[in-house]
């Protein structure tokens, strides 16, 4: 009992202390809005740290909850992220899974988490809600129990049977694609037949990030930036105009996303860098990256 009081105390002080932090961050960037200083690149990092510290509170809060509530406290029994060779072995573990019987669920969830899953995974369903989207798997008796984080998500679907449903597709890169990298001011697009890059195309676009003591206003620095990154965007919407190819996914900078949703087949978040090449062979990797959390 004392415990899980002084547990209970030990995570409400964290809580407070993350809550301060953000208070300090957002007064940040409060300042940051009134001095319309050269603060374009910064304000998206703080921003971007608000976001984490905001979620981290709120995950916080939810544990509070459960131990004021009497409720066991619940958490994963690892997490990985999984690339290349070593993802090709994890998946080949789960292919080979034999559950007679329909002793195996496979779920690809999204908004809703399916009636079954919440039967399979019992009190460990906030778990498998907390990863999505995710593609959740586990057998009969509980000895396979994970959440997959698919690049190329499947529509959501649950079914019981006697081998886990895992689509290559899903998880590895397969076929002919695009993948491009968008950020503020570089561009870079490779086509591909499975891992092999067949194509390259990439540049860079003078787009100020900061803006100078003296010379002209902030307020007309900035308009000067939005115009060149719109610019900017139009290049990089001409070059994927001229792609031939039926599946493009666009990976970046999480503000420039949105641009490119409707006629992307998939987009995530990446902090690549380097010139166009560099940045574009650590996109790949970071598109095909899979999320593991043993649940």
């Amino acid at each position: 009992m004392l415990d899980r009081v002084l547990g209970r105390a030990r995570l409400k002080d964290r809580i407070a202390e993350l809550e301060d932090e953000v208070e300090s961050l957002q007064a940040q960037l409060d300042a940051e809005s009134e001095r319309r200083r050269d603060a374009v690149a910064a304000k998206q990092e703080a921003e971007e740290a608000v976001n984490r510290l905001e979620d981290r509170v709120e995950e916080l809060r939810d544990r509070v909850e459960r131990a004021e509530s009497g409720e066991e406290e619940l958490d994963v029994r690892g997490t990985a992220n999984v690339f290349g060779e070593r993802l090709d072995r994890l998946l080949t573990r789960f292919e080979t899974v034999e559950a007679p019987g329909d002793g195996a669920l496979t779920a690809m969830i999204d908004d809703r988490v399916p009636e079954s899953v919440s039967d399979a995974f019992g009190e460990r369903t906030p778990l498998v809600a907390s990863g999505r989207p995710c593609l959740a798997v586990r057998d009969a008796d509980g000895v396979v129990s994970a959440t997959l984080r698919p690049p190329v998500s499947p529509e959501p679907f649950d079914a019981w049977s006697d081998r886990f449903r895992i689509d290559r597709e899903w998880f590895e890169p397969t076929g002919e694609f695009a993948l491009a990298v968008v950020r503020a001011d570089l561009f870079a697009l490779g086509t591909y037949d499975g891992r092999e890059r067949t194509g390259f195309e990439g540049f860079e676009s003078d787009v100020k990030s900061t803006h100078s003591k003296g010379g002209f206003s902030q307020g007309r620095f900035e308009r000067r930036r939005d115009e060149q990154v719109a610019d900017h965007l139009e290049k990089c919407e001409d070059a994927l105009n001229a792609l031939d190819t039926d599946t493009l996914y666009v990976v970046g900078e999480r503000t420039l996303l949105p641009e490119f949703a409707s006629r992307a087949d998939e987009t995530a978040p990446s902090d690549a860098t380097g010139d166009p090449e560099d940045a574009l062979a650590e996109a790949f990797r970071d598109f095909w990256t899979v999320r593991l959390r043993l649940i």
